[in-house]
């Protein structure tokens, strides 16, 4: 047996015989190398999945969000968590008996490496289409900051984002039987989206909101008080009106533990009747207690100057 042939036939038997052995050792994905993965680590507490409320599902962490939903034409997705937790938000998917192939779009709220950078990795994986605001879009498609956003200072890149549909404001976005409306939420960053939809479970419908980050957050050296950014802090006040004004029954927020939801999960798995995640002023305690934090914020930065 010459060596071609030899080698050939030692790679069969261990195709055949030791293949997982073979094939153990994990493959270098740039879509899913980690990013920041000392500060990430305090988002990414693992989550066993659960249905929040009708076709409406958790299927991310313990402190950063990514909903699903499901509908007769396939899956929706909301948000997609750092690069590196992109196994963790498939195998979850697969969890509750769907498949990853099955999602068709990927609905993103802010182009920040925290909910944006596994993006590129699941828009791949599953096919799907990423959906984003015209602004946000700019962001994601380079992977990197957007004018004016105030955590410019501290921004890491993240993939970028190549097959993507831009939505306006109140546009609504049908996938089968359900449609997702695009509520434009502005301030934490330009291109920042909420999401709002319907569920109905037992024969009662309710409104669901995904509401993107609304805490008014920057790097060092960039403050709200500073008349030069007046416009931004307008903008935020505008989003923190259009949330309470919202119909809204259940609140999932990008970071759970900015409305509670970290709490209603785990009151939820412990007893899900009643639902905790019921809730109608939880749109407007969300808003309030973002405003209350900005008003908090610029004023300790005035006190300082």
């Amino acid at each position: 047996m010459n060596w071609l042939r030899m080698t050939g036939a030692v790679f069969g038997f261990l195709v055949l015989f030791g293949g997982s052995a073979l094939f153990s050792h994990p493959v270098d994905d740039p879509l899913i190398r980690p990013i920041e993965p000392e500060a990430a680590k305090r988002w990414l507490g693992p989550q066993v999945p659960l249905r929040v409320y009708g076709n409406s599902y958790l299927v991310g962490f313990s402190k950063l969000s990514v909903a699903l939903i499901r509908t007769d034409a396939g899956l929706i997705l909301i948000d997609a968590g750092v690069p590196q937790g992109v196994p963790s938000v498939e195998a979850n998917i697969r969890k509750l008996g769907f498949r990853v192939q099955d999602v068709k779009l990927i609905l993103s709220t802010e182009p920040h490496f925290d909910h944006a950078g596994g993006l590129a990795a699941l828009a791949r994986d599953s096919g799907a289409t990423v959906v984003a605001s015209a602004p946000a879009a700019v962001g994601l498609r380079s992977g990197n900051v957007t004018e004016g956003d105030p955590q410019a200072g501290w921004f890491v890149s993240f993939p970028g984002v190549a097959r993507l549909r831009t939505v306006r404001d109140g546009e609504a976005i049908r996938l089968g039987n359900t449609v997702i409306t695009a509520r434009a939420t502005p301030g934490h960053t330009r291109g920042s989206m909420s999401w709002t939809w319907r569920s109905c479970e037992s024969g009662k419908c309710l409104n669901m909101v995904f509401g993107s980050s609304l805490n008014a957050v920057a790097a060092d050296g960039w403050h709200f008080s500073d008349p030069a950014h007046a416009g931004t802090v307008a903008t935020f006040r505008q989003s923190f009106a259009r949330v309470r004004a919202l119909p809204c029954d259940v609140l999932i927020t990008a970071h759970p533990d900015n409305s509670g939801g970290d709490v209603k999960a785990a009151r939820f798995r412990k007893a899900s009747k009643p639902n905790p995640f019921i809730d109608p002023a939880a749109c407007r305690a969300y808003a309030d207690r973002a405003e209350a934090a900005l008003d908090e914020k610029m004023a300790a930065e005035s006190s300082a100057r």
